[in-house]
């Protein structure tokens, strides 16, 4: 294994950034660097970025560099370029070259030289192996190349420059290299509330977790419109600066386990908390101060943990008696301007059962990551784990602090596989390179040996839920409320629907039995009813109307117009004649001949029965009370009782008849209330003179 040393410069906080690069030797073959020449440089299994130094200021004279990748078998490769601009036009001696394969068998691909060349295309290799080679002689200008390669399969690859402005498109994925970290350009924003648009899309994923520096990967960006200002904050080594109004921003999908874990809010007991040892220390005035375990909940008030000695054997452990899915870790120092104490890098480890330990470590990488922490006592600094953490332990240890260690800290994540990925879409994929198995020890390593700390290019902002969901959030209930609603209205339609048709006809009677049914039912009505109703006009076979009068229903109809007696001379008859007038028969309406077919002694006849000739044609009253009983007389019509007829007036003095009242057997006068009609009588001619 051999070593390739790459030196450029950064916007950070410690002013240099120095990163090394190894040239890793696996089975698919080797990867790496070599020359004076070469800028800053991550050559991953499936991704990369490359660049020439000094960039994107001009570049030295008289350099040059060589690039070799390779990428697993079966796979090829493709570059895209996001500047490429040489000072001499003399291609012999500055010049940018690609070649399929390495050492003395490969074979030109490409060849660029001059100023500003725009190249949009992708190049493409034909096999799994490339050589990039750069030279450069004495020039004035020129600013060299930056480029990003992929495996084909990303064919959505973009390079770390491209902003966000530079696609219209109001959702998009892309696929970012690695080493995107190479990059010098700014970004603005912070998430959840999202990046201005003129940022770099790449920078800004990492800066919001979506996609690690080591792997790249494929992001999902959402545009929309902007807001007046941006904040400045720091995360995953990427420091983002304040913005002005701007008239789009964008954001990215996230899985959703990004919850708290209970540190903070108290879900996590004191009993949970471990720790390997506890400053504490008497005043002058006797106060005794202690810098315990309970105090390293992050934005709880007072004193955070701090440990008796300050070294690289203390730590502080989290137990969640149960495994969960850890996604990233926010941290701070003491929030006391007289206690300036802040952890300034550490490590990670992770176990399942307590005994077995872990350094957490980042894709396609065989080192333990050591993560930048805070920058100063108070702001909040946050580090994504990518890949996110799967454990019921998790242990943090301090490598690096100012003055002596003092830790606050929560961790994000959720239950393994209760991510709302269902909800919202998931953010990246890591790179397909293999992840090399993490380093294995009984016990927490002795950490007195020298270990690289990271640039300072890090800090970051609380975690959150996504905007998407918060709109499902809303929506949901929205759609299930007009649905319930859209359901009840369907029913009640129904239900009124079947009572109108419930309700037709209810007193409807065929044409057919109308009038049968009007001349039986007459019968029945007791007489001091048919006194309060209007008389009935019996040519009309129509029933107008049935209501309810105490037991038996009452009838309206048209006022009765009666006809006039058929004896001659005889004064015209009330309103209480029971002859019904010679009208004629309704239309389509047949009455059988009543006169000519006998009278059942059952049957009750609707009419009076017929007078002889030498009779007055009056008929008899029928005497009906309340109760609907017959009197006796009726009875005896009807054939119960030995006088099948009743008597009759003399209609030979039919002139002189007038309505009289029933005599009893001394020939006095009863009380006529119970009569429906009262016979005429006649009366003897007067003596002349």
């Amino acid at each position: 294994m051999g070593r390739a040393v790459m030196v450029g410069r950064g916007p950070t906080g410690a002013g240099v950034l120095v990163l090394s690069v190894l040239i890793v030797l696996t089975a698919e073959g080797c990867r790496g660097q070599k020359g004076d020449g070469c800028g800053p440089s991550v050559l991953g299994p499936s991704s990369g970025t490359l660049s020439s130094l000094d960039n994107p200021r001009t570049y030295p004279s008289d350099t040059v560099c060589e690039w070799e990748i390779t990428v697993p078998r079966g796979k090829r490769i493709h570059f895209r370029f996001a500047l490429l601009d040489l000072g001499d036009s003399d291609c012999q001696v500055n010049y940018l070259r690609l070649y399929n394969g390495i050492g003395s068998k490969k074979t030109e691909i490409v060849k660029y030289c001059g100023l500003d060349q725009n190249v949009d295309e992708l190049i493409e290799s034909s096999g799994n192996q490339v050589t990039v080679q750069f030279r450069s002689v004495m020039h004035r200008t020129g600013r060299g190349f930056y480029l990003s390669y992929s495996t084909t399969e990303h064919s959505d690859l973009i390079t770390c420059l491209d902003k966000g402005s530079d696609f219209p498109e109001a959702e998009f994925s892309k696929y970012c290299p690695a080493g995107c970290l190479t990059s010098t350009e700014k970004i603005s924003g912070t998430t959840p509330n999202g990046y201005r648009e003129s940022s770099p899309l790449c920078v800004a994923a990492i800066h919001a977790g979506a996609v690690s520096n080591a792997a790249g990967g494929k992001i999902t960006v959402v545009s929309s419109t902007g807001i007046p200002h941006y904040e400045a904050t720091l995360a995953n080594n990427v420091t983002s600066t304040v913005g002005i109004l701007s008239k789009n921003l964008f954001t990215f999908k996230t899985d959703g386990c990004s919850g708290t874990l209970g540190l903070e809010s108290g879900g996590v007991v004191d009993s949970q908390l471990s720790v390997s040892s506890v400053w504490d220390w008497n005043t002058t005035a006797g106060e005794h101060v202690v810098w315990g375990k309970s105090g390293a909940r992050l934005k709880k008030p007072g004193l955070p943990w701090a440990p008796s000695p300050s070294d690289r054997q203390q730590w502080l452990q989290v137990d969640f008696r149960r495994e969960k899915r850890i996604t990233a870790i926010v941290t701070t120092g003491s929030d006391r301007s007289e206690y300036q104490y802040f952890v300034k890098a550490y490590r990670v480890l992770f176990s399942k059962d307590g005994k077995e330990w872990h350094f957490h470590r980042e894709t396609n990488s065989s080192q333990d990551k050591i993560f930048q922490g805070n920058m100063d006592y108070q702001d909040k600094v946050r580090n994504n784990f990518i890949p996110p953490i799967e454990a019921r332990f998790v242990r943090i240890n301090p490598t690096l602090w100012n003055q002596r260690i003092a830790l606050k800290l929560e961790l994000f994540g959720c239950v393994p596989g209760g991510g709302r990925a269902a909800v919202t879409k998931l953010l990246t994929t890591s790179g397909s390179g293999s992840t090399p198995p993490p380093a294995k020890t009984k016990h927490p390593p002795h950490l007195s040996e020298a270990t690289h700390t990271p640039d300072i290019r890090n800090t970051t902002m609380p975690p959150h839920c996504g905007k998407d969901v918060v709109l499902m959030a809303v929506l949901v209930p929205v759609a299930v409320v007009v649905l319930t609603a859209l359901i009840l209205t369907v029913a009640c339609v129904c239900h009124w629907r079947n009572k109108k048709k419930s309700a037709e006809g209810t007193y409807d009677i065929p044409y057919w039995d109308r009038t049968v049914w009007w001349k039986s039912m007459k019968q029945l009505l007791p007489s001091k009813m048919m006194e309060t109703e209007d008389s009935v006009r019996y040519s009309t076979p129509e029933v107008s109307r049935l209501a309810g009068h105490s037991a038996v229903p009452r009838l309206h109809a048209e006022p009765a117009e009666y006809a006039q007696p058929l004896v001659s001379g005889v004064p015209t008859l009330g309103a209480r004649s029971t002859f019904k007038p010679d009208e004629g028969p309704e239309p389509g309406y047949s009455d059988p001949d009543l006169y000519d077919a006998p009278i059942p002694p059952d049957v009750y006849h609707p009419y009076a029965e017929p007078l002889p000739s030498s009779g007055a044609e009056y008929a008899t009253p029928i005497v009906v009370d309340m109760g609907c009983h017959l009197p006796s007389k009726v009875l005896n019509f009807m054939g119960s009782g030995p006088s099948p007829l009743l008597t009759w007036t003399d209609s030979s003095h039919s002139e002189g008849s007038v309505y009289d009242t029933p005599k009893n057997a001394n020939g006095q006068a009863m009380p006529t209330q119970d009569l429906t009609y009262q016979v005429p009588q006649n009366i003897p001619p007067k003596p002349a003179g």
